[in-house]
């Protein structure tokens, strides 16, 4: 019996010594190999991933009024064409030109997303004086989807000015179709939709208990009220409704930006400032360049807009009071937007700059990077939006295509699901 255990003493010893020495052998693979660039803190960040999803990927009836019955953006994919040398389009959806108001397609969508450590759907939602537009993506799509359980899913007001920009001529000025700015009346309809339709809703993301609700255009906003003291009691008696409705509270987040680049958009003097007045939760971005400007043409580098977005990050988590959510930018190629038999020249969006070298790897570079950065913000802040899950027509979207497939999706796994954290 005593030779026994010892004999076993000898192989246990064994057993742990070739366990160490593999170890050690993995953390000493080449700097070139997938996993040191997935190299994760010891401690789970606890990091929450959500995705901007831009909903024109359905037939909607104001649509259908200004460029005909069965129109979807999915048209402007289809008929991009190159504009310079090595430019690569157009884009060709792995899964062909879905039906987001489909739940079942939409359910497809949310199986990829869930499972590649995307936690929330942040939709882009539209709401003007004379009610929704395109809604049907959420409310038939998602939230008739058989598995949004997997996901949950929250709302950024997009209350710009809709544009005749789909396409857009260079050659005139584009119609605005729909004010962004509403009247207070119809704030407080707006209002009352939102936490009787979505915020009750099982999948709505909330924020420490509080609904998630995101505002686009600050200037906008003021605009519909007149006044920023106007717009503090509508926001203020927003919040009053939602705590009323048996929430803990509302998170009201402004999506900051310091580079205009829809033709209609304009940069409050004092952001910060008026962020405080307005006496909203959090801060986000919606894309890396409201932030950075593309000074090459036609091309800027992705990992030259990446390393100026986290010098804007670093210096907004001290400027701000409030939680910032760091963004993470697939890319940009606005050109699908633009009229295809017109000169691709450096004017003014959509007629811009591109980003060019953002491959699935430097993609997840960036990713590892704000989650290593993000993983040192308080435990409240540690979210991450993303631009984003199918700007297609703008050249920033995870939905796989036929030359990438999976492999953005892959990536966020990788960097946010398959790591020992």
């Amino acid at each position: 019996m005593r030779n026994y255990k010892y004999h076993k003493y000898l192989f246990d010893r064994l057993f742990a010594f070739l366990l160490i020495t593999l170890l050690v052998s993995c953390e000493k693979k080449s700097p070139n190999s997938a996993t040191s660039v997935v190299e994760a803190p010891v401690d789970n960040p606890g990091i929450t991933v959500a995705a901007y999803y831009f909903p024109n990927y359905h037939e909607d009836r104001r649509n259908a009024k200004v460029h005909g019955e069965g129109w979807t953006e999915w048209k402007l994919v289809d008929e991009a064409k190159p504009r310079f040398e090595g430019h690569d389009q157009p884009k060709v959806p792995e899964w062909g030109y879905t039906d987001e108001a489909d739940p079942v397609q939409m359910a497809q969508k949310i199986k990829a997303a869930a499972d590649h450590g995307i936690d929330a759907f942040i939709f882009d939602w539209y709401y003007y004086d004379d009610g929704l537009f395109l809604e049907r993506g959420l409310e038939e799509g998602f939230m008739q989807a058989a598995n949004n359980d997997r996901m949950e899913f929250g709302l950024m007001w997009a209350n710009h000015d809709w544009l005749d920009i789909h396409p857009m001529s260079k050659k005139i000025d584009p119609e605005i179709l729909y004010p962004g700015s509403v009247t207070p009346e119809a704030f407080d309809e707006m209002t009352d939709y939102i936490i009787e339709k979505y915020f009750k809703h099982d999948s709505y993301w909330l924020v420490d208990g509080e609904p998630y609700f995101s505002f686009y255009d600050l200037q906008k906003l003021v605009e519909s009220f007149g006044s920023v003291e106007a717009t503090r009691a509508a926001l203020d008696q927003f919040r009053q409704k939602t705590v009323k409705a048996g929430f803990k509270g509302l998170n009201l987040n402004a999506v900051v930006w310091g580079q205009p680049i829809l033709p209609s958009e304009e940069v409050p003097r004092d952001l910060p400032q008026l962020v405080r007045e307005l006496g909203f939760n959090s801060a986000t971005s919606y894309v890396w360049i409201h932030h950075v400007v593309l000074e090459q043409f036609p091309q800027t580098p992705y990992n030259v807009v990446k390393d100026k977005y986290k010098d804007f990050m670093t210096d907004t988590w001290d400027t701000y009071d409030i939680p910032y959510y760091a963004n993470l930018t697939m890319g940009w190629d606005s050109s699908p937007r633009c009229k295809q038999d017109e000169e691709f020249e450096n004017i003014s969006y959509p007629f811009m700059p591109t980003i060019s070298d953002n491959t699935p790897a430097n993609f997840k570079r960036a990713a590892v990077e704000l989650r290593d950065a993000i993983a040192n913000q308080p435990q409240n802040e540690r979210i991450l939006t993303i631009n984003c899950w199918n700007e297609w027509t703008e050249g920033s979207y995870l939905e796989p295509d036929k030359v990438t497939g999976m492999q953005y999706l892959e990536g966020l796994k990788e960097v946010f699901v398959d790591t020992d954290r």
